[in-house]
């Protein structure tokens, strides 16, 4: 596939541009007409702008057909071509009035906001039209009239004043005159003294209004002569003032315009030397948002976009059939949202153009404007600001924003996940016949599958005349097409998948066999890989239709080389539950019974006795168990060391007798030809540890054929075993109610010293509780002792041979289930006596009822809490991916492999398996050397061979590796520090996802992590987070609860204990330092202990930022593996620690600045940590300033979202705010990761799609390139 693009790049569209885009402007809000359904003209579903609604036909019907391609109808004006042009092509609308975008003005931070240099709120009070914005100010003319324009307002003032002085003496004068007059006329004085007081108070009105005029004025010249760009003004009035006296020296007004005004007037170059200034300003909040304006500001500066582009005069009108109408049956229209928003949008631009030519006043005019922006933000993003547009039934309309966003969006819904077709779903049921690498395809199924292969082989075959009869062939199911089915289903494998598919196991490739009835058939040992089981789980069948992708099936996906788990390198395919039981039975071995002691001449023969009933199956006998049988003495001491206490101390004579039992000949015989005879009993752990020998020493084939025995054998003998259950194998101890007699009086006891006041509740809780468990535990010893007396009981032997169940479990059935906790996870004191056997009392069953529904409750939660990890690890470390054979850094990492006694630590590993050696490992400047006398120099790779040499030598304490953490490949990583492909044991392949992986193999086992927190016994407001909200907290990053205190330095303790509560002061050469400890915090140090920095003061989890600060990066690294591998150790699951550091490693990628000196990085900036040495790299080597920074523990959110890539972080989680900070920056998205390639359907740079794969020209000599597919470049 060649590329046609290499980046892709989002900016902000001009209105020319949208104009350009368009293919005409709507101008009437009319979708279709309800009589004729045809779209209405200049309406929003025009045929004229966006093309014709049938394919090749013009509107009124004057062209149709395809031979008029291309030609535009004179009548109609509807171009004649395909109807998926309406998918396409886009519309416009010119507006009557700008407006602003919303996601550049609301978003937080708001950019407008930074741009301007103004506050979102005054942003707001003009965009929405509540006050006038001064756009501009003519400082030189205003400062040389501002004098003579005073003066001119002074006298005017005394002019005003005057005037009122001349009204009011006249005014006086005449009411003397009327008093007087009203005195003659005998008017009483109360008259009088009335029509003084309403004359006095018409005086004092109008001296108010006088006096408010002139303050009007006043304070016009005042705002008008202290105006600078920016003010706002918002009374109406006063800015008719300033407009009617001083419009000659400044220009402004409301709404977007004056915004847009703003943003033309804009000088970048000045504002850039300002922001640059602040700083190295001694504020710390001057300097701070100089950084963040600096952001919003530089882009634009660089000229990538330009700023008043935020203001738009048009909007796009996206194709009609991206927003339909259809007909419902009752001959209602369903219609899409953004119909009715972008109609609202028409409507009052309509209006406000026509109120524009009437020359309504501007009042009117303004709401109609502010109403425009208004319909238009909730267009872009509804409900953002103020209360969203709702529909029929008070419902939010969805805007262009909701159809990106979550996961019903554009991005998550079509473009990372799509539908396809080609692909069936069926209930499973188990295929105990099947060889590993087939699955059962129910005949149906696969005759809809393969279909299109089955009508095509009709025709080649002259069974069928054309393609159509072959599909009627088909679709009758006439019995030719059976046989023509089984034919083209050969060798063309198929995709089985059980969602969820948690991990790359969850989809594998089969051979499929065609079998009756509807249920697909799965082979039982890929169960586990599938996490499937048979009460009624579904799988999807998916079928790969061109040769490439069936290659890549049959070599990379069939099930027969997906035997290793990713996680761990360990076997994924180990037989469980009957076939176990089988196997366990089969090497069974009791000391006496029919037939014991006697001897065969062969292992045929022994059998046919054991078939006849002369002997047993258990019984030791003398067979001459023959070459084949007993392997080579080669493989026999490869074998020994890891397969101790299976094979023999020394190689068998295959010609000479050998005690043991039939059952273990019978069993040899699956093993391969060579490998060492298995002579004991054999437990579920034991069959993994075989197979994953085999799997490591013999071919594939080998290892098919292998495993396949051992399944048949399995199911064979379980079956002849006639193990079942029946309630008399549950074997309760006889003496349960002594033992029990003891226990009780000592709680009895226990109970009397708390009525007495001797001991605290706390303590009486904790002393039951030990009284019980212990009780448990002497009933669960009497029960284990009673059942081991027989070999044979059923129960017994699932447990021992860990086909099924646990000891805890049996305990529960045929001991007493004992205690039980309750919702909070406290332990009730009082235990459950009963057994499941003997029955539960109500009290019993009750207690019993709170822990279950609460581990329900868990589940359920658990469940959705995991696949959001899972989903967050995907998208940190999806563009880690294997580029490079060796980056050749000498940085690796250190392990301890011995603790303090010198013992060798238990997980080695899962820690060392699989990596590269970064240094010799030398005892006595000697090279250690394997017992295959391989010597552990640098560059060699960490087999278990070489980890048991490590294991066995005392004086090695540490060796240095390889590792992720310290590559520098420029993009993903390189094999050397990888290592080993743990799901196939072999060095990673160029290409391999490997963050991909890492991911599943963290998120996968997530559902079995508990969600708990544990109240530790007593004492209150010590819960340690654990299980998966500990991983959670661990990779965002957080700080945790109840966090330990670290010390900053090195030194002497002292414990210092005043009336101002506890603090530890540590003494060292820097001075002391002191560190405030709450009294109920445990402290993990003593008075005079010497301590390094770092080092925790008080019990508790750390902070990995302290960690980080104090200790540096290597430390920080070490803590976050660990602790994460605590988590899912404590919970019995094996991951390596390279998938951890897979994605603490991007935890840890970014750096931030902290002085840019001669760099061109913006200060406090997130840098990448190889961008950031390399820019640094040629500073040096040019004289100049090296930047400074320090490393940034990021959060996997946050790390996701600080991701290069801009479709990889708009797809993953707050899709607008993304958006808009790349479109405001014009970032270019250079598809590196899988999610972008995905997104824009090019192949995942990753695996056969990977570059260096797809420039590969196979030679074939008699091939003619062909140049239109673009196959040879």
């Amino acid at each position: 596939m060649r590329q046609f693009f290499d980046e892709l790049k989002i900016s902000l569209a001009t209105s020319d541009q949208i104009r350009s885009w368009s293919y005409g402007e709507v101008k009437k809000p009319e979708t279709i007409n309800y009589r004729t359904l045809k779209p209405e003209k200049d309406g929003l579903f025009d045929e004229r702008i966006f093309g014709p609604q049938k394919d090749w036909e013009c509107y009124c019907g004057k062209y149709k057909r395809i031979r008029y391609k291309g030609i535009i109808c004179e009548r109609c004006g509807v171009e004649v071509t395909r109807a998926k042009v309406r998918r396409e092509r886009m519309g416009h609308i010119e507006l009557a009035a700008p407006v602003t975008h919303i996601w550049f003005f609301k978003g937080v931070p708001s950019r407008l906001g930074y741009l301007l240099d103004m506050s979102p709120k005054e942003l707001e009070k003009v965009i929405y039209f509540a006050a006038y914005l001064v756009t501009d100010v003519d400082d030189d003319r205003r400062h040389t009239d501002l004098p003579e324009l005073e003066e001119t307002m002074t006298a005017e003032l005394q002019v005003v004043r005057e005037e009122f002085e001349d009204w009011q003496a006249d005014r006086l004068e005449r009411l003397e005159a009327e008093l007087s007059q009203m005195e003659e006329g005998g008017a009483k004085t109360q008259e009088i003294s009335a029509r003084r007081r309403e004359v006095e108070k018409e005086i004092k009105e109008r001296y108010e209004r006088s006096e408010m005029e002139v303050d009007l004025v006043k304070e016009a010249f005042d705002r008008f002569s202290g105006m600078k760009r920016k003010t706002l003004i918002e009374s109406e009035q006063l800015w008719r003032e300033i407009i009617d006296r001083y419009s000659d020296y400044f220009t402004g007004g409301m709404g977007a315009e004056a915004v847009k005004d703003l943003l033309g007037r804009i000088d970048l170059d000045a504002e850039m030397e300002m922001l640059e200034e602040n700083l190295t300003a001694n504020s710390a909040q001057k300097r701070q948002r100089a950084t963040q304006r600096m952001k919003v500001v530089k882009p634009f500066w660089e000229g990538k976009n330009d700023p008043q582009s935020l203001v738009l005069e048009t909007v796009p009108v996206i194709p009609p059939d991206l927003r339909p109408m259809v007909q419902l049956d009752g001959g209602r229209f369903a219609t899409s949202d953004l119909n009715d928003l972008y109609r609202r949008v028409i409507n009052r631009n309509n209006r406000l153009k026509r109120l524009l030519d009437l020359g309504a006043p501007e009042i009117i005019v303004n709401n109609e404007k502010r109403m425009l922006q208004e319909a238009v933000d909730a267009l872009f993003d509804n409900g953002r600001r103020g209360r969203a547009v709702t529909g029929p039934g008070n419902r939010p309309l969805k805007s262009l924003s909701d159809m990106l966003k979550g996961k019903q969006g554009r991005f998550r819904q079509n473009l990372l996940g799509k539908r396809v077709d080609y692909s069936g779903r069926s209930v499973i049921v188990v295929g105990p016949y099947l060889k590993l690498n087939q699955c059962g395809l129910p005949k149906i199924m696969a005759l809809e599958l393969f279909k299109p292969f089955v009508m095509k082989r009709l025709v080649e075959l002259d069974l069928a005349q054309n393609i159509k009869s072959a599909k009627r062939m088909v679709e009758r199911r006439r019995s030719q097409v059976w046989d023509v089915l089984a034919e083209v289903i050969q060798e063309h494998p198929v995709l089985l998948n059980r969602a969820p598919t948690l991990h790359r196991l969850g989809i594998q490739a089969f051979e499929p066999i065609l079998v009756e009835g509807k249920a697909i058939q799965i082979h039982p040992l890929v169960c586990e890989a599938f996490n499937a089981d048979f009460d009624g789980d579904q799988m999807a069948v998916h079928l790969p239709l061109s040769a490439e992708a069936q290659a890549e099936a049959r070599v990379l996906m069939m099930s027969t080389q997906n035997v290793l788990s990713p996680a761990s390198g360990m076997p994924i395919v180990t037989p469980s539950q009957d076939m176990v039981i089988g196997v366990f039975y089969l090497a069974e071995k009791v000391e006496d019974g029919p037939g014991k002691g006697s001897s065969f001449s062969s292992v045929d023969e022994a059998v046919m006795a054991y078939e006849m009933g002369a002997i047993g199956l258990h019984v030791p006998v003398n067979i001459r168990l023959g070459v084949d049988l007993v392997g080579t003495a080669e493989r026999h001491a490869s074998f020994k060391y890891v397969l101790s206490g299976l094979v023999t101390e020394e190689p068998i004579d295959g010609t000479k007798v050998y005690e043991t039992t039939v059952g273990r000949a019978i069993l040899n015989r699956v093993f391969p030809s060579d490998f060492p005879f298995i002579d004991s009993t054999v437990y579920k752990a034991d069959i993994r540890k075989i197979i994953e020998e085999i799997i490591d020493v013999y071919p594939r084939s080998q290892v098919q054929t292998t495993l396949d025995g051992i399944k048949e054998i399995g199911f064979e003998y379980a079956t002849r075993s006639g193990l079942t259950i029946g309630l008399e194998d549950v074997k309760t101890p006889a003496n349960k109610a002594e033992i029990l007699e003891s226990f009780e009086a000592s709680a009895d006891k226990v109970e009397g010293l708390f009525q007495k006041g001797v001991i605290t509740d706390d303590e009486r809780r904790q002393e039951l509780i030990d009284i019980w468990t212990e009780a448990t535990d002497s009933v669960k010893d009497a029960m284990e002792l009673n059942m081991k007396a027989d070999p044979f009981n059923p129960i017994e032997m699932m447990v021992r041979s860990g086909a099924r169940g646990n000891i805890m479990q049996v305990r529960q059935i045929a001991g007493m289930r004992g205690l039980v906790a309750n919702p909070k996870g406290d332990i009730i004191p009082r235990p459950i006596i009963s057994n499941f056997r003997e029955g539960l009392s109500v009290l019993e069953y009750f207690i019993s009822t709170h822990g279950a529904r609460k581990g329900l409750a868990d589940t359920a939660l658990r469940t959705a809490d995991s696949g959001y990890l899972t989903r967050r690890l995907v998208d940190v470390s999806q563009e880690q991916i294997v580029r490079v054979d060796d980056c050749e850094t000498d940085r690796g990492i250190k392990f301890i492999i011995r603790d303090a006694n010198g013992e060798s630590i238990r997980n080695l590993r899962s820690r060392a398996y699989g990596r590269v050696l970064a240094d010799d490992v030398k005892i006595e400047r000697k090279v250690l050397e394997t017992r295959e006398g391989v010597k552990l120099k640098a560059g060699v790779v960490l087999d278990r061979k070489a980890l048991l040499t490590l294991g066995d030598a005392p004086e090695v304490n540490e060796i240095r590796v390889r590792s992720v953490l310290t590559c520098d490949a420029e993009y993903g990583v390189c094999k050397v520090c990888y290592g080993r492909s743990l799901a196939t044991g072999l060095e990673v392949e160029s290409g391999e996802a490997v963050g991909i992986m890492a991911a599943q193999s963290i998120g996968e086992p997530g559902t079995q992590l508990t969600m708990r927190t544990f109240h530790t016994g007593g004492v209150a407001g010590d819960d340690i987070t654990h299980g998966l909200p500990r991983v959670v907290e661990l990779f965002e990053a957080r700080t945790p609860k109840g966090k330990a205190v670290l010390a900053e330095v090195g030194g002497a303790v002292a414990i210092v204990d005043g009336d101002d509560g506890r603090k530890i002061v540590v003494s060292a050469s820097e001075g002391d330092f002191e560190y405030p400890i709450s009294r109920r915090a445990r402290l993990r140090v003593a008075n005079g202990d010497v301590i390094k920095p770092g080092t925790p003061l008080t019990e508790g989890p750390l902070d990995p930022k302290e960690v980080l600060e104090i200790q540096g990066v290597r430390a920080a690294q070490q803590y976050l593996v660990d602790q994460v591998q605590e988590v899912y150790r404590s919970q019995g699951v094996d991951i390596h620690d390279k998938h951890i550091e897979m994605i603490v490693r991007q935890m840890l990628r970014r750096v931030r600045i902290v002085s840019s000196n001669d760099s061109d990085f913006l200060p406090a900036g997130l840098i990448d940590e190889r961008v950031f040495r390399d820019v640094n790299r040629e500073l040096v080597a040019e004289g100049k300033r090296p930047a400074e920074g320090r490393p940034e523990l990021m959060g996997i959110t946050k790390a996701s979202l600080a991701t290069d890539s801009w479709l990889s972080a708009a797809s993953f989680q707050e899709t607008t705010r993304v958006l808009t900070e790349a479109a405001l920056s014009s970032k270019s998205d250079y598809m590196r990761g899988l999610k972008e390639n995905v997104i824009i359907g090019k192949l995942i740079p990753a695996g056969t799609g990977a570059t260096e794969y797809q420039s590969i020209i196979p030679s074939l000599p008699d091939a003619d390139p062909i140049a239109a597919l673009g196959i040879f470049r």
